[in-house]
């Protein structure tokens, strides 16, 4: 004799109730969702913000970026990279210094100093070239070299400038110290015309050797450069927009 089922309770006939409300109102609902769904997907999809790949910066110089004897998070780069990303900049900021380098060495390393990929560079060498009174013409010639071979990559290049010391005399201090104006011009690049502005000859900015900048040092020249190299980050997206990229 087959078991009679149990009689619902009051409460289970509320619940079944209820379900069949919601299952109702899911069945009407649906098509409609689907409706806005596909008109609206390629709304949503057109106001959905589109990630832009980093623009990568190498700082290809010597021992004034490379972070003589203070933390490699304090050096040009790091502070550099820090600062843009608190602008809110998409940025990667490559350490390519030196300690000793020369405009010669530079060119000797920079094929593999700048990656396939970078987008722009900011050299910074010439310094070691006027301490040791090297040939101004040379220092030109190399710098020259490094400018063309980058902006051969489809890079863009900003010249961070150096002054010859006055030790040399006034002839060698004038022929250094328009290599940099020289070769903007010709290549068409920024120029940040001294990279030591406001730090050199500072004792509370640099090391005991009065010639490096401390981490307080790289900080102002940071403050100081920011602005050319927001220049030089407009530059990169003009040229990607250009390409359609």
């Amino acid at each position: 004799m087959p078991t009679p089922l149990p009689k619902p309770s009051p409460a289970n006939m509320v619940s079944r109730h209820r379900l069949r409300n919601c299952l109702w109102m899911v069945a009407a609902w649906l098509p409609a969702l689907a409706i806005a769904t596909l008109s609206g997907g390629a709304e949503l999809a057109a106001q959905a913000p589109v990630k832009t790949a980093p623009v990568r910066i190498v700082v290809l110089g010597d021992s004034l970026v490379a972070g003589f004897q203070i933390r490699l998070a304090d050096a040009f780069p790091a502070q550099l990279e820090r600062a843009l990303k608190a602008r809110g900049e998409a940025v990667e900021v490559a350490n390519a210094g030196v300690s000793g380098d020369t405009t010669a060495g530079g060119l000797e390393r920079v094929g593999w100093a700048v990656p396939k990929g970078t987008d722009a560079v900011i050299l910074e060498l010439g310094a070691n070239d006027a301490l040791r009174g090297l040939d101004p013409a040379l220092a030109k010639a190399n710098l020259d070299k490094i400018i063309t071979e980058v902006k051969a990559t489809g890079a863009e290049v900003m010249l961070a400038g150096m002054q010859a010391p006055h030790n040399w005399g006034e002839a060698y201090v004038k022929a250094f110290n328009a290599i940099y104006p020289g070769l903007a011009v010709k290549h068409g690049t920024l120029l940040y015309p001294f990279f030591l502005d406001g730090v050199v000859m500072d004792a509370k900015l640099n090391l005991g050797d009065g010639m490096h900048p401390n981490a307080k040092g790289v900080a102002e020249i940071v403050r100081r450069i920011l602005p050319k190299v927001e220049e030089l980050l407009a530059r990169v997206r003009a040229r990607r927009a250009a390409a359609g990229g």
